[in-house]
């Protein structure tokens, strides 16, 4: 043996998966800065390579429709049977005894508290002067949430029994859940025209997915003991199924008819673009088209009332609950009668009811002094946001700095200068370790100086195709840069980095404030108890409503759209980052406290890494929660996908409805893989 063969080789220093991924998107989005000048088509996809895909799914979806919509129209006219009869009956009822059902329902499932919710929740509704329209809105409850029911369950169950359907319902469903209301809106409208009943049919189509989901789940947390009993007892699968795994799977199952009753619920304004009926939804959608904001609150918290009464209820469902004196729930249905009769004649019309009346007009006049006090104010914070935030992210400093917006004009100098600090702060943090984060800081600078609309489409792909092999390997890398190649060739790019641009925006910003919120509220519990029911509120209001109190102070525009998108998103960053850090386990907790950590080693070295991963998946659904929202705040102001949907649906047009939603469910899947990935990778590392 040599001497030489006793010497150590040296390790060859190599880079991490995260620094290569990123070396090579600051590689290309160099090149695409330097060749912009000599080759204008890295930056902008040429018109002329685009492929009408518009048009081809216009044509296929035209014919298709048309030669399906006898049978539409034959089922449009069954489903208006029901509906015709949930609204005769529900219009008709007198209104006393119809709030005497609900309290009376409200103690059978949760006692005093849940009757003072359901009487209270329902003499609001009476008093605000709304009652024929919310009883419209109840009977398309009423009629879509079975017809949600029981499509859903059947999805469920079929996948369950048939493993190979199962991961196609699956990927069905992640579709549903990503495609944006509206745009399958256009194609019902087509089949079943204006109506009622297109609504309802909307309803149904967007509340069976979390019904099939939460069967699914249940069916397959059922304990193989359970199972193999039902088997032993020698019983038919039939029988199995509906006798032994069901009711075993019935809390889960419990918890779908919730979402699938919240889902058909928050459809109601959106239905009601394309029902066109008196129903509660067409008031908001109507008051806020006249700018009467009062009359839009009232409305729209009418809906809020709906939605947290039908929440309470039916989440008792889902629960082990204490059972109640039925003598009480047969007292308050005779009350209510007794009631009726006694007072039939002097019972008030509820559509005059006008008590609620003064309030609406108190929030008008308020609303209108409240502008006139603070205009100055609320238009300096709206104008410095756009102006210093949300401007620079769309389109770059280079064309965002202004002597109109910032005082001066941005030139190149300042480009150069902004890169070499930029690339100092890179060298720097190279230096102590952290090559990645420095490469990622000046990529994002560079983002910062072009602007998310004008990033270069190679680029795009490059980061794209770099964070899916990092999140999940070489699979997802190429599965998203086909994806988005589909949306470059189709001619929606433009309109998908806008929509990109606004919907990151909010999820960042959810994601800092959201963080720092359930921070708070993991370390001190007096914060979560305030915390706590805003968040429940948020989480049961539908939609539209976010729109109402943006419009009332800052009017039509991106910055209203902002908040909205960040007020409906921000809820799932709160608990998701509370939750994580609140369940630590005891273990690792006792460990660091004998190690002598101080509470901010714990939080740093500790909790914080724990609970990465659901802290993960609540930007997750933070994600999805701003792309849903996005299309909804078209209405007041958003360019991009969105806005694109909204007016498909305006002009009937199915093939850019279909192929915008289409875009736009693209974003959300390759944002839902990407975290998904990383929340993986961070439990493997935990040993979870």
């Amino acid at each position: 043996m040599t001497v030489a063969a006793d010497v150590p080789t040296p390790a060859r220093a190599h880079l991490t998966a995260g620094a290569q991924a990123a070396l090579i998107t600051l590689i290309v989005g160099a090149l695409c800065l330097a060749l912009e000048p000599h080759v204008p088509w890295l930056v902008k996809w040429p018109a002329s390579w685009e492929v009408p895909a518009t048009q081809w799914v216009g044509a296929f979806l035209d014919w298709f429709l048309n030669a399906i919509k006898p049978a539409a129209r034959l089922f449009s006219d069954l489903m208006a049977y029901p509906m015709n009869w949930a609204n005769f009956v529900l219009g008709n009822t007198p209104w006393p005894i119809l709030i005497g059902l609900v309290t009376a329902l409200g103690w059978y499932l949760g006692g005093l508290p849940m009757a003072a919710l359901g009487f209270l929740g329902l003499g609001f509704v009476l008093a605000s002067g709304y009652w024929a329209e919310s009883m419209n809105t109840l009977a398309l409850v009423a009629v879509s949430v079975p017809v949600a029911l029981i499509v859903g369950s059947a999805i469920g169950i079929l996948a369950n029994e048939v493993p190979r359907v199962k991961s196609v319902v699956q990927a069905v469903l992640d579709i549903m859940q990503t495609v944006p209301t509206f745009a399958y809106l256009t194609p019902l409208l087509l089949l079943f025209g204006f109506g009622p009943v297109v609504g309802l049919i909307a309803s149904a189509i967007y509340a069976a997915p979390p019904m099939a989901r939460n069967v699914m789940l249940g069916l397959e947390r059922v304990e193989p003991e359970i199972k193999e009993a039902a088997i032993m007892s020698g019983g038919t699968r039939f029988q199995q199924l509906f006798q032994v795994e069901i009711p075993a799977a019935a809390t889960q199952i419990m918890v779908g008819v919730n979402q699938c009753l919240m889902a058909a619920l928050s459809m109601v304004i959106i239905a009601a673009v394309i029902g066109g009926f008196n129903d509660i939804g067409w008031e908001v959608l109507l008051t806020m088209r006249k700018a009467q904001f009062g009359e839009s609150l009232l409305a729209g918290m009418v809906i809020v009332v709906f939605a947290v009464v039908i929440d309470r209820m039916s989440g008792t469902l889902a629960t082990e609950r204490q059972r109640y004196d039925n003598r009480v729930v047969w007292a308050v249905l005779g009350f209510a009668v007794l009631f009726t009769l006694l007072f039939w004649a002097r019972l008030p019309n509820p559509s005059e009811l006008t008590l609620l009346d003064p309030v609406a007009q108190a929030v008008d006049s308020g609303l209108t002094a409240f502008t006139q006090d603070n205009g100055p104010w609320l238009d300096a914070l709206k104008n410095n946001s756009m102006f210093y935030v949300l401007l620079p992210l769309r389109i770059g400093l280079d064309q965002a700095v202004l002597p109109f917006t910032w005082g001066f004009q941005w030139t190149p100098a300042m480009s150069f200068g902004l890169f070499a600090v930029g690339a100092a702060i890179a060298l720097l943090m190279a230096w102590r370790g952290h090559l990645t984060g420095g490469l990622v800081t000046l990529i994002l600078i560079g983002m910062l100086e072009t602007g998310i609309a004008n990033l270069p489409w190679p680029f795009v792909l490059t980061g794209a195709a770099a964070l899916g092999w990092v999140a999940g390997g070489w699979r997802l890398a190429a599965l998203s840069v086909a994806l988005l190649s589909t949306i470059l060739i189709s001619g929606l790019w433009e309109r998908a980095l806008l929509s990109l641009y606004l919907s990151g925006a909010a999820v960042f910003f959810c994601a800092v404030v959201g963080g720092l919120i359930g921070l708070a509220s993991a370390v001190w519990s007096p914060v979560w108890k305030i915390v706590r029911p805003i968040c429940d509120m948020l989480q049961t209001i539908p939609l539209f409503v976010f729109l109402i109190p943006v419009l009332m102070v800052f009017q039509i525009g991106e910055f209203s759209a902002f908040l909205a998108i960040c007020a409906y998103a921000i809820v799932p960053m709160i608990r998701y980052t509370r939750h994580g850090l609140v369940n630590t386990p005891d273990e690792m907790m006792e460990a660091a406290i004998a190690s002598g950590a101080t509470e901010w080693q714990i939080m740093r070295d500790v909790r914080a890494p724990y609970a990465a991963p659901t802290i993960l998946l609540g930007l997750n659904q933070t994600i999805l929660y701003a792309f849903a929202m996005l299309v909804i705040a078209a209405l007041i102001g958003t360019t991009g996908l969105g806005q694109s949907i909204y007016l498909a649906l305006g002009q009937a047009d199915v093939g850019l409805g279909i192929s915008a939603g289409a875009a736009m469910a693209i974003l959300a899947l390759i944002a839902d893989r990407m975290v998904q990935g990383f929340a993986e990778e961070r439990r493997k590392a935990l040993g979870l």
